[in-house]
């Protein structure tokens, strides 16, 4: 009877310490990953998916509120292209509609806000116009 009481006891602490450790989740523990690397110069499309790192599971319902693109990574940070969000059917999968007016190396800088979570994940992916 003690074992099982033991085991009661250790069963206790092992979900009260995961209980902390959630509770204790930061921003850090979410990245924006691309969809596709690359994409059409032009309009297009670019997705990205929420994940949260120590689970690996994608993240819905975060409200992005920053979002802008723009040819830093090849020295060109005033080349900028509107960004607005679009539908996606995918759950953590975010999407959006752009017109890259140039082949290169786009910068999509992204904030957001995740459910249950202070302070703000905030991501800049390096995405390839080809013609």
């Amino acid at each position: 009877m003690q074992r099982s009481s033991l085991r009661a006891a250790a069963l206790c602490v092992a979900l009260l310490m995961g209980m902390v450790g959630s509770a204790l989740a930061d921003t850090k523990d979410y990245e924006f990953q691309l969809i596709d690397k690359e994409v059409k110069q032009g309009a297009a499309v670019i997705s990205v998916k929420l994940v949260h790192k120590p689970s690996g599971r994608a993240v819905a319902d975060a409200v992005i509120f920053a979002k802008r693109i723009d040819m830093g990574p090849d020295g060109m940070e005033a080349m900028t292209a509107p960004v607005e969000a679009v539908s996606s059917t995918e759950p953590g999968v975010y999407s959006f509609k752009t017109d890259l007016g140039m082949a290169g190396r786009w910068a999509l800088s992204l904030g957001a806000k995740v459910q249950g979570e202070t302070g703000t994940v905030e991501s800049k992916l390096i995405v390839k116009a080809v013609q």
